[in-house]
């Protein structure tokens, strides 16, 4: 692969397809363990406005760590690839200056689309806007913060996610691999979600049958903007930035500007729904054509 992917070659094909499925099992196996008092528990997320208890918050936080540690054990045990931090791309981008803004870009990025969802939600009549300007200060503030705390907790996913099994599933990162990389990392990082989608986490009060589904698609049109932070900069932190922004601020941004008393559809609204993913397919569609997707446009990424 080239170097925007791994600093260190890859390792031998027979070691890379016995790590993909034990990293897998391992990152499934340790989201089902988290989860499991609350699926014991009978947990049900109603509302979309609903608060999550310190139950709730402990196992989502010890779910999020299960692909960081698949991958450390598989490329620490199974591969002995190298170096954790080369291999997984945990690391700074050089020079400070690029860190900088690539973490702005990790920012900026999902914000705009954002708001580009919530406007075409707005123009279908199924978001209604309801912003209180006076206070607008306090809430960025408060979404930075929030960010800041979580950051920790998204590291855990995307140096499974976008540290190892994009790179394995890329291959040489051309043609039909490629794709397959894309759609296979995105199709397993929303399968993963299965235990708290079965709860109502992401989207409230809809069947596993329509949720499911959602949640792929979601994922499958997301994972490119973060793995394209990740090519451009040669580091996963950009990625992890971005994820944290998607999955703190974005969800906080539609209930911060909706009116009080609106019913929050996550399947209607935001990212997480048909007009996220307009907006965010209409990205990588971009992305997609001019080459961005594609890891030999970043030979010298990181470096």
């Amino acid at each position: 692969m080239t170097n925007s992917m791994r600093v260190l070659p890859p390792p031998a094909p027979r070691l890379r397809s016995r790590g993909v499925p034990i990293y897998l099992g391992v990152a499934y196996l340790g989201m089902w363990a988290a989860m499991s008092p609350l699926l014991v528990k009978g947990f049900q997320r109603e509302s979309a406005r609903a608060e999550i208890g310190a139950l709730e918050q402990l196992c989502i936080a010890a779910a999020m760590f299960a692909p960081a540690l698949a991958a450390l054990l598989v490329v620490r045990y199974v591969e002995r690839a190298g170096r954790i931090r080369d291999v997984l791309a945990l690391r700074w981008p050089r020079p400070w200056g690029r860190t900088a803004r690539s973490c702005l870009l990790a920012l900026a990025v999902p914000a705009a689309l954002t708001v580009a969802a919530l406007g075409i939600a707005a123009a279908a009549g199924r978001y209604s806007f309801a912003p209180h300007w006076g206070g607008l200060g306090t809430w960025a503030v408060t979404m930075l913060f929030q960010m800041a705390i979580s950051l920790p907790l998204f590291f855990g996913e995307e140096l499974g996610w976008q540290g190892y099994l994009f790179p394995r599933l890329a291959g040489d990162g051309t043609g039909l691999r490629l794709v397959w990389a894309y759609v296979g990392t995105g199709a397993a990082f929303a399968l993963w979600h299965l235990p708290t989608l079965l709860m109502g986490g992401q989207y409230p009060g809809r069947p596993w049958y329509v949720t499911v589904p959602a949640m792929v698609i979601g994922c499958v049109l997301v994972l490119p903007v973060f793995t394209w932070l990740r090519l451009r900069s040669g580091s996963v932190v950009p990625a992890v930035v971005g994820h944290t922004f998607v999955s703190t601020a974005s969800v906080g941004t539609v209930k911060a500007f909706a009116a009080p008393q609106a019913t929050l559809d996550p399947l209607h609204m935001g990212m997480t729904g048909w007009p996220g993913w307009i907006a965010t397919g209409a990205f990588v569609a971009f992305l997609a054509l001019t080459g961005r997707l594609r890891p030999a446009a970043y030979a010298n990424a990181g470096r």
